[in-house]
């Protein structure tokens, strides 16, 4: 028979009635509650002291700005500066572009809450049946993994945490999106999220995703669309259909996901589920137009960020331009964060025009490049042809050393700075000066080291300033530069626009040293304007986020009285109408200057309207390549130059005004340059050479003090004055720039325009 066990002493109690009883299972584990219980305490003071280390995310309110793209546009746009509109987009390693609540679309919001975070309007911040659904689903393995965590518990790990996987940094984590449900509402919690996460392709938020995926801004987005975005949240990489079968089938499958999350909560029909699947996404579907497909081709990457609108016509190298004028002008956190509005002076249509201009007449393979800016009345570079191939040459032909490149020898394009001083000095463009084909300077202002300074190309005879400058006369001009001096002369280039840095010396009037296209287009535009230099802007106004607004216009200077500013274009005029630019005639008042550096290696026109100078420069880039058969010619700035100035200016000034020169009151008025020749009104014709002569200007002929301020008549011999300029006339030593530095310049070289040993005619 077996016995009960013997029920322990202590577990025994004895009541009022004196009666033994058996304690209760509470009295008999009550030393497993103490355990149990210390254990809780003990964990709970561990709790509050981790929770005490934990700190909160910044107020949102004062929290430091975020990242944002910036805009460039061109002058087309002149408010609201966008992604829509943009020619141009800037951004470091994060493209973002915030948006509002109000501007997000229903059918994202509905997208975003179904695929990541069904309960975020019910919760409050953690969600355990959120949590548990994910569980379920990612055991099923037939939807986009949910890991269980809220969007506020997602947006303060990417904003404010690391994605280490501890518990301490999921208790942080959670606690911290429990408070900031506490501090800001839903709507501005989500906002911040999809303004804050990654979708690919380099986006940052909903408005850069949009564009870089589907070309457009998130208010034009579908239901297929937007549960695609929605499918990128959790891993946005390997869901690009341009990257392969295995890729397309992942951002299918993530569509088809979305889609019925959001058929499960009623924000899409079955109907619509089905047809918005029914859209492939098969980027080589050969039945899709590319225009057509679902998922637009990647951004092309370049220094810019995106693809440049305008590209086609060459406006990289203007936004690349002015690109690395805002990096220098507000720095590169600004420029790539600071979400910028840039409104610039860029006119498309002309860009397009100055482009063809170029492309429709070097149209072979082999032929040279050329490059055209223009310029407007108000300072304002309306057109800046580059190049043609952004991608593979990022050197701007356009400007010179500043663009990559080098500068070019400006050919006798040059020749307007020194009759610009001439006029300035109080010379007559009657003035007449001996034109032999062949002229000896032994002057030491014009020497650097040799006995003497050989110049060609004259046609014989006398000719005045007027007929030197139509008919491109270099012995006229040698020894114009050597009675003005090339540091005047040098100075009035520099006043009128003209950024280089060159040397004083006398071959700057043929051609020598070197400038870039931007800036004969900015010098000659001071003849435009009447005498007054404005410095070229390509920035009109920038706009901060913050409000602030920094406005840009040129600086003003007047060099010539518009009189004096009238005489020289009334030179320049005769270049046009029938001297060596006549191929640029296109049946406006026009004005300009052709050039042809030594051996053919550089040709140029530059002219101007009363609205709109444009310089031309055509040349090989890469090497001094004489252009002795292009197209079957040689070229020189009156062929090729003024045929490609004459099809820009005939397109951008359709249908328009192009304005008319001043009148000059008398042009006979101002001092004779040589008593002994005096002044004549006689334009000459042809610059054809009848002469075999050589003149020789000795050291003592021409005293360089003797600079007249005042007008006289033709048979006066002028006046000694101080001269204008302030800074001293000075000799070049012979070690500065050797003569082979400066071709046709200084020494024994021959004269630049075209002129090589034998003599060849002016451009």
């Amino acid at each position: 028979m077996r016995t009960r066990k013997p029920v322990p002493v202590h577990n025994l109690k004895v009541n009022r009635r004196g009666k033994v009883k058996k304690r209760s299972v509470l009295w008999r584990m009550r030393r497993a509650f103490y355990l149990a219980a210390l254990a809780l305490t003990v964990g709970a003071a561990g709790l509050v002291y981790v929770l005490g280390q934990i700190e909160l995310p910044v107020d949102p309110k004062v929290a430091k700005p975020q990242d944002q793209t910036s805009f460039i546009c061109a002058s087309e746009v002149q408010v609201n500066c966008n992604d829509s509109n943009a020619m141009a987009q800037l951004h470091g390693t994060e493209d973002r572009v915030l948006v509002t609540y109000e501007q997000i679309p229903d059918i994202l919001r509905e997208a975003v809450v179904s695929a990541e975070d069904r309960d975020f309007f019910q919760h409050g911040g953690v969600d355990p049946m959120g949590i548990a659904r994910a569980a379920i689903s990612d055991l099923r393995g037939n939807g986009v993994r949910q890991g269980g965590s809220t969007i506020t518990q997602q947006y303060v790990k990417q904003e404010y945490l690391t994605s280490e996987q501890t518990a301490t940094r999921k208790i942080k984590e959670a606690v911290m999106a429990v408070k900031l449900e506490q501090q800001i509402s839903k709507q501005e919690i989500l906002t911040r999220y999809l303004n804050t996460v990654y979708f690919g392709r380099g986006a940052y938020g909903v408005q850069a995703a949009s564009r870089a995926w589907f070309k457009h801004d998130i208010g034009g987005l579908n239901a297929g669309e937007a549960a695609f975005l929605a499918g990128l949240l959790r891993n946005p990489n390997g869901a690009d259909p341009y990257r392969g079968p295995n890729s397309l089938k992942e951002a299918e499958r993530r569509r088809r996901v979305v889609l019925q999350a959001m058929t499960e909560e009623g924000y899409v029909t079955k109907k619509e589920q089905k047809l918005y699947l029914a859209v492939p996404m098969d980027p080589n579907d050969a039945a899709v137009q590319p225009a057509d497909r679902f998922i637009k081709p990647p951004p092309v990457a370049s220094t810019l960020g995106e693809e440049v609108k305008g590209s086609q016509y060459g406006s990289e190298y203007f936004a690349e331009y002015v690109r690395q004028w805002l990096v220098k002008e507000f720095g590169s956190d600004d420029v790539y964060g600071g979400g910028l509005k840039v409104y610039t002076t860029l006119d498309l249509n002309m860009q397009k025009a100055a482009y063809d201009a170029v492309t429709t007449t070097l149209n072979r393979p082999g032929d040279p490049a050329a490059s055209i800016v223009a310029v407007d009345d108000q300072g304002q570079v309306k057109a800046m042809m580059g190049g043609t191939d952004f991608k593979n040459s990022k050197v701007n032909l356009a400007t010179g050393k500043a663009g990559g490149g080098s500068g070019r020898q400006p050919g006798s394009t040059f020749k307007m700075f020194a009759l610009a001083e001439a006029v300035r000095e109080g010379y007559s463009v009657e003035s007449v000066l001996p034109s032999p084909p062949k002229i000896e300077i032994t002057d030491p202002t014009c020497l650097n080291g040799e006995d003497k300074w050989s110049v060609r190309g004259g046609p014989g005879g006398a000719s005045s300033l007027v007929t030197a400058t139509k008919n491109s006369i270099n012995t006229v001009y040698a020894q114009l530069m050597l009675r003005l001096g090339p540091q005047k002369v040098l100075q009035m280039a520099h006043d009128m626009g003209v950024t280089a840095d060159l040397k004083p010396y006398c071959s700057l009037v043929l051609g020598g040293g070197e400038v870039s296209v931007l800036d004969m287009a900015a010098g000659y535009s001071t003849l435009a304007n009447n005498g007054v230099s404005k410095s070229p802007i390509v920035v009109t106004r920038v706009e901060f986020p913050d409000g602030r607004v920094v406005r840009y216009a040129p600086d003003t200077k007047e060099v010539l009285t518009p009189d004096q500013a009238g005489r020289v274009t009334y030179a320049l005029q005769q270049v046009v109408a029938g001297g060596t630019g006549a191929d640029a005639n296109f049946g406006h008042a026009a004005a300009g200057k052709t050039g042809t550096t030594q051996s053919n290696v550089d040709g140029w026109f530059v002219g101007y309207t009363p609205k709109l100078t444009a310089a031309v420069w055509m040349g090989y880039p890469n090497e001094s390549k004489p252009m002795n058969d292009v197209h079957g010619i040689k070229v020189q700035g009156g062929t090729f130059p003024a045929r490609m100035w004459k099809t820009f200016m005939e397109t951008v000034t359709a249908n328009t005004d192009t304005g008319v020169f001043p009148d000059v009151a008398d042009l006979s008025v101002g001092a004779v340059l040589d008593p002994a020749q005096g002044k004549t009104s006689v334009v000459a014709g042809g610059s054809s050479y009848n002469g075999t002569t050589t003149s020789t200007v000795p050291r003592s002929t021409v005293p360089r003090s003797t600079v007249p301020q005042t007008t006289t008549p033709r048979s006066t011999v002028p006046q000694t004055t101080t001269p204008r300029s302030t800074v001293p006339q000075t000799t070049a030593p012979a070690t500065t720039t050797p003569a082979t530095t400066t071709p046709g310049g200084t020494g024994t070289g021959a004269g630049t325009n075209g002129e090589d040993a034998a003599g060849a005619p002016p451009d």
